[in-house]
């Protein structure tokens, strides 16, 4: 089974469009894919960015940016860019994809993998950047691996259970989890707004057959997401990072 792995799209159609048609050019159309949360906010296309996944068979937990923009979260927790980006969001959101974000869950389990969006100790909050962050987190899980955005940069943390020892890593463009030992956590970076200092779109792909994870980078036309969201009022400043991956 093919599996398409994407995090953190933030409504830019641009870029999840590219990796969507990147994902079939390279392993054919996939028979799912897995949506680590964050489909809307910042980025300009909300709506499109949802029926696009819909048009999928998915399975897809909620991110906090999903739920700051249906009033689930309360926007002051944002800073002020983000803050603005989501109160607009809201505003411009069908009430059926507003239905659609609030049925998210916050966790998903399937085989091997938990499924959340932040972090399995706190699903829609917590950015997982450090190791001890991290080590603590593996108590929280119950599956060999779990995959979690949020943070918009590509890692992996692992866990060997003989030594208790954790350890971070960046993740590489092929990983055969059959020779894994130990436990992992999976972030394939963001779709829409990388935060990594490579502006190119972030997603990977599982083959459950070949237990080999494949992770990708896929130039998009960020200019013309940047444009879109500079007509539409957006802050100028979420348009400018996207240029520079951070």
């Amino acid at each position: 089974m093919v599996v398409g792995l994407v995090a953190d799209i933030h409504a830019n159609l641009v870029a999840f469009e590219a990796v969507l048609n990147h994902l079939k050019q390279t392993y054919g159309p996939p028979d799912v894919l897995w949506c680590l949360g964050d489909i809307v906010g910042y980025g300009p296309d909300p709506n499109d960015c949802i029926d696009l996944l819909r048009q999928f068979n998915f399975v897809a937990v909620v991110g906090n940016h999903d739920l700051v923009a249906i009033g689930l979260m309360e926007p002051e927790l944002f800073n002020p860019d983000a803050r603005a980006a989501a109160i607009w969001t809201g505003q411009v959101l069908r009430p059926d994809n507003k239905l659609f974000l609030q049925n998210l869950p916050r966790r998903v389990v399937r085989d091997d993998f938990t499924i959340v969006h932040g972090s399995p100790r706190s699903e829609v909050w917590e950015y997982l950047l450090t190791v001890s962050a991290a080590c603590e987190n593996f108590r929280h899980f119950e599956t060999r691996f779990c995959l979690v955005g949020h943070s918009h940069i590509p890692v992996i943390f692992g866990f060997n259970p003989d030594t208790g020892n954790c350890s971070r890593a960046d993740v590489p463009p092929v990983l055969d989890l059959g020779k894994v030992r130990g436990r992992l956590i999976i972030n394939p970076g963001s779709v829409g707004q990388p935060r990594d200092r490579d502006p190119r779109a972030a997603y990977a792909v599982i083959d459950t057959e070949k237990h080999t994870i494949y992770h990708h980078r896929v130039e998009y036309n960020i200019r013309q997401t940047a444009e879109k969201m500079l007509n539409l009022g957006l802050p100028e400043r979420l348009a400018i990072r996207l240029n520079y991956g951070i």
